[in-house]
């Protein structure tokens, strides 16, 4: 099972909840106030981009990676809970 880091910025409209709602049904842990963490099987980044798009404004931005390797220093939650 993939680990994948989503990212994004919410410019205009700023309505965050549908997006934190798809996050956790995919059981994400919020690693810093814009960075998801999640693992998933049978997809790939571009896919989880265009999925995690419709959640957001046509002008708001998102990005989506496959993570192999992490470090972090005083995050709110660990890739390693999930």
């Amino acid at each position: 099972m993939a680990l994948y880091s989503l990212t994004y910025d919410l410019v205009k409209n700023r309505s965050y909840q549908s997006l934190y709602d798809e996050l956790k049904s995919f059981n994400a842990i919020r690693v810093t106030e814009s960075q998801w963490y999640f693992r998933r099987v049978n997809t790939n980044a571009a896919g989880l981009r265009d999925h995690f798009c419709k959640f957001v404004d046509s002008d708001d931005r998102v990005m989506v990676s496959q993570v192999t390797e992490w470090a972090g220093r005083n995050i709110l939650g660990s890739p390693n809970n999930i």
